[in-house]
């Protein structure tokens, strides 16, 4: 899910709807699937891991099990983020592909749309366990509401609030701040001496767009009205993405070079000390890559606008991340049908769960693998937000050309304001009214 790549978000909804054409339209895709095939099945995986060998070295031993189990060969392919999508494009659209597969869950909507995966109605959803197994969270990331899953949930992540213990120490700060007032405050005592308080990616659309996302939530607002039709410039979206862009641009907590940040780059500057904090998603692998050590930095849930909503029990403007992670799906053309349920519940089963997500530092979705101990504060963090104060993002069939089109507009004003351009709510409003027009186009 980290590694979606912008270029397939803007693609996502047109190409869908052209493979959807050739799904309807006498393809050689079937609808339902038959068991044609039922000896063998073939897996798409999503790369989770630090590598496509690392990810085939953490399946390999558990498909086995599962062909010890069944008799059912896997074949595993592990498939790139940037190549993901144009390969389930292209066997949507020709019927030749996968049984089974993972994808990004914030494509369910658009997936569910061009019936390209078997739906999960009540019947099939039975075949894993019913849907109370899953977290809330994680089940609402699995299509639009009031429809059958497009998939079932399979690894979560959230957002969390990484913090430099030391440098804290050193700036006099007794802890991780719970609002974003306490954050700017602390973040302007620890930017000194060539260092920042907050590390942002400001060049990559798609973390744009979580970000804000989860400060809309918390001002009251959505990016879609209840009919899914855009409302990016509503007053509390462009108090949201204002609020984002000013950690560089007002509030000077952020370097002015984090602007042009794309490739994960705020991670490294907060790994090596250049920065106090970081918001992003199960970072640990990656602070761990680059040096740091699980002693070094502490992790807490994003700040919320003020402690009453920190403390709440719940409420509209009780979200501090939104649902990320990936769901697994059948294909709608599986020659293997009742293998590859079995294969999605031996892969969401309580066992497997706490393995594959160990393996990962993910979170698992299935609750009864969440009631064993946290493996570390990683994921003790991880699960409470989870369970406590995520949402999904919307779950519409346009959801990926609203992360592209306002993930660029906020893009462009982190890099006016390191130009020193003025960023104002004037400014903010204009870039969101130009990126919901464009939602039509």
């Amino acid at each position: 899910m980290r590694r979606f790549r912008t270029a397939a978000a803007a693609a996502l909804v047109t190409a869908l709807t052209a493979a959807a054409s050739g799904c309807g339209g006498g393809s050689a895709t079937k609808s339902g699937g038959s068991n044609d095939k039922p000896g063998e099945l073939t897996y798409w995986a999503t790369n989770q891991g630090s590598s496509i060998e690392a990810d085939k070295k953490v399946l390999a031993p558990e498909l086995k099990k599962f062909e010890k189990q069944t008799g059912i060969k896997v074949k595993l392919e592990v498939v790139p983020w940037s190549n993901l999508l144009d390969r389930i494009l292209a066997a949507a659209s020709s019927g030749q592909g996968p049984d089974v597969l993972n994808i990004g869950n914030t494509w369910s909507s658009s997936l569910q749309k061009s019936k390209a995966l078997l739906p999960f109605d009540d019947a099939r959803m039975a075949d894993v366990g019913g849907a109370d197994r899953f977290s809330k969270a994680a089940l609402a990331a699995t299509g639009a509401e009031g429809k059958p899953p497009a998939a079932v949930p399979l690894y979560s992540l959230t957002y969390a609030l990484y913090w430099n213990k030391k440098m804290f120490r050193q700036a006099g700060i007794d802890g991780p701040p719970v609002t974003w007032d306490e954050l700017v405050a602390d973040g302007k005592k620890l930017s000194r001496g060539g260092r920042h308080g907050l590390a942002v990616e400001g060049g990559n659309p798609v973390e744009n767009a979580h970000h804000a996302f989860v400060l809309g939530k918390q001002h009251g607002a959505d990016f879609f009205d209840e009919n899914g039709r855009p409302t990016f410039d509503q007053p509390g979206n462009v108090k949201a993405v204002k609020q984002y862009v000013d950690f560089l641009a007002e509030d000077g907590i952020a370097a002015k070079g984090n602007a042009e940040y794309a490739q994960n780059q705020s991670v490294k500057d907060f790994a090596t000390g250049k920065a106090g904090m970081l918001l992003w998603q199960a970072a640990r692998t990656s602070l761990l890559a680059h040096g740091m050590k699980p002693d070094e930095y502490g992790i807490a849930p994003v700040p919320f606008q003020d402690r009453q909503d920190a403390t709440a029990s719940g409420g509209k403007t009780k979200v501090n991340s939104m649902v990320g992670g990936i769901n697994i799906g059948v294909f709608n053309h599986t020659d293997n049908l009742d293998g590859a349920m079995k294969f999605v519940s031996f892969m969401t089963s309580t066992k497997e769960q706490r393995i594959l997500t160990d393996a990962y530092g993910s979170v698992s979705p299935v609750l009864e693998a969440q009631q064993a101990e946290p493996r570390d504060k990683d994921e003790a963090v991880l699960r409470s937000v989870l369970s406590s104060s995520a949402a999904p993002l919307p779950q519409v069939p346009d959801e990926s050309k609203f992360e592209t089109l306002v993930g660029t507009a906020v893009k462009r004003l982190f890099a006016d304001a390191a130009a020193g351009r003025p960023v104002t709510e004037k400014t903010v409003r204009e870039a969101l009214t130009k990126a919901q027009q464009q939602m039509g186009k």
